[in-house]
């Protein structure tokens, strides 16, 4: 089978409107034979370029057939960060925002990383990658990594302790559990300026 037509198969295996990336498809052949497959699959309209290097089957809309979706810029951005290892978290703001501490919703949808910083584009969607220390995206997907980036940028003096317990219970987190992450996030030197009101969580919960 040509090096085209294995990358045709495998992209017909491919959910439509899921990004991804070239790379992938490299076993398949030399680099320069990938890449022509690619290049003439996007001209028929087989599949659509979204970003640099990353690729997508459009998906045509329920309601209206003739309407084809691609990928959004946040797929894209999640599938890149995958590809490379980095790890990957919503901001401190956001964070912050979802659990209560803060009243204003982020105005950009930006990201945390430990990758570099980079943009993603797609139509009217902007997403941002931020670089930044490994220290700040501890507990990647627990919700003591939640807590964490919230409290980052968020002054402890316009947060009181009857708030942090609210944002644990958005958390799901059980008193039990708020005890333990309290205690947790009281001892990281990035957080001293919420040590008072941490202990104060731990000893209410």
């Amino acid at each position: 089978m040509s090096v085209a037509l294995k990358v045709l198969a495998r992209i017909n295996r491919m959910k439509r409107g899921v990004p991804f990336s070239i790379t992938g498809f490299y076993s398949l052949g030399s680099r320069t034979a990938v890449q022509k497959a690619i290049s003439r699959l996007t001209k028929e309209g087989v599949i659509e370029r979204v970003a640099k290097g990353y690729y997508v089957r459009p998906k045509p809309l329920q309601s209206m057939p003739s309407i084809k979706t691609t990928a959004s810029a946040e797929q894209v951005a999640k599938v890149w960060a995958k590809e490379h290892g980095y790890k990957l978290v919503s901001q401190g703001q956001e964070a912050a925002y979802r659990m209560g501490l803060q009243t204003q919703a982020p105005m950009k949808k930006v990201y945390w990383s430990n990758g570099p910083s980079r943009e993603f584009r797609i139509g009217n969607q902007v997403v941002l990658v931020r670089h930044i220390s490994s220290q700040k995206l501890r507990w990647e997907k627990e919700p003591e990594g939640a807590l964490l980036r919230g409290l980052l940028v968020t002054p402890p003096e316009s947060v009181e302790v009857s708030t942090l317990k609210k944002a644990a219970q958005r958390l799901s987190l059980t008193p039990a559990e708020t005890r333990s992450v309290a205690k947790k996030l009281s001892m990281l030197p990035s957080l001293n300026a919420w040590q008072s009101k941490l202990r104060q969580l731990e000893e209410a919960s």
